[in-house]
């Protein structure tokens, strides 16, 4: 009886050691996926604060109001001005489509055919 119970927790010590051993594994490459994803968070913002200050310099206000005096002939471009801007209520909006029903529907299988 005393073998039995011997050989059982030893096995059971065997299996915790290999269970343990896997685990320590899993966390090891949960450790360095997170790394290299943190790693590629800091390269993606350290772009994105390049492309904004890209940005930013490509749209100086002397550059485009520059750039449209060059390009004015080709684009018709002009100088902003506060009297270019208007309010909401000005904008013509174009009206919704009106449906003229007259009770017939035609649909795709009975198109061109006579009853």
């Amino acid at each position: 009886m005393r073998t039995l119970l011997y050989l059982a927790s030893a096995l059971a010590v065997i299996a915790l050691a290999f269970w343990a051993y896997r685990e320590n594994y899993r966390t090891q490459t949960a450790l360095r996926d997170a790394a290299r994803v943190q790693t590629d968070i800091a390269a993606a913002r350290e772009r994105l604060s390049i492309l904004r200050a890209e940005w930013a310099y490509l749209n100086r206000p002397d550059r485009l109001r520059d750039l449209a005096d060059l390009n004015f002939e080709r684009l018709g471009l002009s100088a902003l001005r506060p009297e270019s801007f208007g309010r909401v209520d000005q904008v013509a909006f174009p009206r919704p489509p009106v449906f003229d029903l007259d009770g017939t529907v035609e649909t795709s299988g009975t198109a061109g055919t006579t009853p």
